[in-house]
């Protein structure tokens, strides 16, 4: 698995970029710097001219990939989810149990991060942690339903279709695959959320994990 994803690119539509980042080493430098910054300021306070200090390169190189830090945002949470959907590809292709297989999927989507020495550019446990804490600014927006069109969202939405459709091969009858994949998705990363700061909303922490929590979440609606 490391070997293939050592050679692989992850797609993102090409109208959240400029130009495609991947292509060059300034490119790579902005992707790699900006998680850093992002995670170490908050997206709020991140600005292109204080990544333009940090990587040594003038704010307007930066405007050459992208056109603003939103669009920039969006670029990184898509290649998170991109990267998540391949992981549980890999890892469930050869799983027929369908029980099996959508434990084996939860686990990926919802487990700590660690960092992937695939990608050198690419810090995931930061990236990890800006999904976690930034997302929903990525989507809370005046917006979204015209960017929802342009497919900005369109691995986020792929990724829980392929989670949906593995909740379905475990109980077909189940009238809420969809809203429970989400739920998912997104739970989990609010159940990271507050276990790092909200401790007394929730029950994981260092006993229980989020992904234990969903786990056992699934596995009772599903056979109830």
């Amino acid at each position: 698995m490391n070997d293939l994803l050592r050679n692989l690119k992850i797609s993102i539509n090409e109208s959240i970029y400029l130009k495609d980042p991947e292509s060059s080493d300034l490119g790579k430098r902005i992707v790699e710097h900006g998680i850093l910054l992002i995670n170490e300021l908050g997206f709020d306070n991140f600005t292109f001219k204080k990544l333009g200090e940090r990587i040594e390169s003038n704010e307007s190189s930066i405007y050459r990939y992208f056109e603003n830090k939103h669009k920039f945002l969006i670029y990184l949470t898509s290649w998170y989810w991109g990267w998540k959907e391949y992981q549980l590809a890999f890892a469930t292709i050869n799983i027929n149990d369908p029980k099996h297989k959508l434990n084996q999927a939860i686990e990926i989507l919802t487990r700590e991060v660690e960092e992937d020495q695939s990608f050198n550019h690419i810090n995931e446990v930061a990236l990890n942690k800006i999904v976690i804490n930034e997302y929903s600014k990525s989507y809370l927006t005046k917006e979204v339903d015209d960017e929802n069109k342009e497919g900005y969202f369109v691995i986020y939405k792929r990724l829980s279709n392929r989670l949906k459709e593995m909740i379905a091969d475990v109980n077909e009858g189940y009238p809420y695959p969809a809203s429970l994949a989400s739920t998912i998705l997104a739970g989990s990363l609010h159940q990271h959320f507050l276990k790092d700061h909200f401790t007394s909303l929730t029950d994981c922490g260092a006993e229980t994990s989020p992904s234990q929590y969903f786990i056992h979440l699934t596995s009772n609606l599903l056979n109830s």
